[in-house]
């Protein structure tokens, strides 16, 4: 990877590339400690601590939850709004009629999330203003609460557009680029936490060195899991044009382990978060009852958990992976797999294989999530910053060096056509 990275450095496009992305970043984090005029931080402190619900989105916000910035909602309502269009596609054949159309088609796509994401980050930001952060508001008038709804929802905006300009003018995604910074941004005031706590005896040597070995192996498993493909051989048949002879050649279709990413690991996050965040609110034993029963770490917590995980891996993998599509696109050209008739049959062992991938994928991901509470439980150390965050930052990692070998790739590609 080191000689990757030295190797771009020295190509002038990717260098201006690379050091845009890094200045967009460091943007990102000036405006996280841009704090929301008219609100008191100090007393949402303790209630935003990361062993709550809310632990999971203040850490990919990289605190500005906690702290209460601008940039408190992160980008998370872009996520939902891009979760919820890519749905919608399934139910409205207008949706999937551009998403089927090339770039144009994305384009109008594109323009739609950008469309539901303020629509989103408007109602969260007034849900949060008139009930979350209400005991901290300092002066309780029309024009302050205005003032707060707007700031949270331009600071997603504005992280929204960011993303999109990392994307087209930098190196790598630029919403995944923003929720790494985001989690990497926590990790000094982690690691100086878990030293604070050594230091003071509240925690023992001895339990850190398995804890770090295992977060250590869980790295090594997520790798696995993201590069993991299985091929499956397509023989394109010989066919003249002309004069000329086409096809002939052997391929593969590579169909990942784990073709959902870390969609199903937010989803699953939102979904458990709303009943638990909305019986908080209301004050009667029962709700309370119910919030206990649903905090971070209990056990019907950690049960659903990794339940919606694996359903929503298998529904997101059958939304994004189409069986038929993909048969009809290899009988299309010519194409075949090795003792498989090109159609249905195609079509019904690409679903086979698909199935089995997704089964091992889905519950690959729900124990990678899972270990690290477990270890929590019992080792009492805060590992907020494994599981999920860990899935999140090798992903990105490893999908960033892929783009920059890419253009790398490219680079040689021209310089042979010239």
């Amino acid at each position: 990877m080191m000689e990757a990275i030295r190797n771009a450095w020295k190509i002038a496009e990717l260098r201006r590339r690379i050091i845009f992305t890094l200045l967009m970043l460091v943007v990102y984090r000036i405006g996280a400690h841009v704090p929301v005029p008219g609100i008191n931080p100090e007393i949402l402190a303790d209630f935003f601590q990361e062993d709550t619900l809310f632990g999971f989105y203040n850490v990919i916000a990289g605190g500005a939850l906690s702290d209460f910035t601008i940039f408190a909602m992160g980008i998370m309502p872009y996520i939902n709004a891009s979760i919820i269009m890519h749905l919608l596609t399934v139910v409205i054949p207008k949706f999937k009629e551009w998403s089927e159309e090339g770039v144009e088609g994305r384009k109008k796509m594109a323009q739609m999330v950008r469309y539901a994401t303020v629509l989103l980050a408007l109602l969260q930001a007034t849900g949060m203003t008139f009930s979350l952060i209400q005991p901290a508001v300092i002066e309780r008038s029309a024009s302050a609460y205005v003032v707060i709804i707007i700031s949270l929802t331009a600071g997603t905006a504005f992280l929204m557009w960011l993303g999109e300009l990392i994307t087209e003018k930098g190196i790598g995604n630029g919403i995944s680029l923003l929720i790494f910074a985001g989690i990497v941004a926590g990790f000094p005031r982690q690691t100086a936490t878990i030293i604070e706590l050594l230091r003071l005896g509240e925690i023992r040597l001895l339990i850190l060195v398995p804890v770090a070995l295992v977060l250590l192996g869980l790295i090594v498993g997520i790798i696995a899991l993201e590069v993991g493909r299985r091929r499956i051989t397509v023989q394109y048949a010989k066919r003249i044009v002309g004069r000329r002879m086409y096809g002939g050649q052997s391929t593969h279709i590579p169909l990942k382990v784990n073709q959902a990413g870390v969609i199903p690991v937010i989803f699953a996050s939102a979904i458990l978060m709303f009943p638990a965040t909305i019986a908080t609110f209301v004050n009667h034993p029962i709700a309370q009852s119910f919030a206990e029963a649903l905090s971070w770490g209990s056990v019907l917590n950690t049960a659903l958990y990794a339940a919606f995980i694996i359903l929503f891996t298998f529904f997101y993998t059958a939304i994004q992976f189409d069986p038929m599509k993909v048969a009809g696109d290899i009988k299309k050209y010519g194409g075949f797999i090795p003792g498989l008739r090109p159609g249905r049959s195609t079509a019904e062992y690409l679903s086979k294989v698909s199935s089995r991938l997704t089964f091992v994928g889905a519950f690959s991901l729900a124990f990678i999530c899972i270990l690290p509470i477990f270890m929590q439980n019992v080792s009492r150390i805060n590992l907020i910053f494994g599981g999920t965050s860990l899935i999140i930052i090798v992903g990105v990692a490893l999908e960033t060096m892929r783009q920059v070998e890419s253009h790398m790739l490219m680079r040689n590609y021209q310089g042979f056509m010239k």
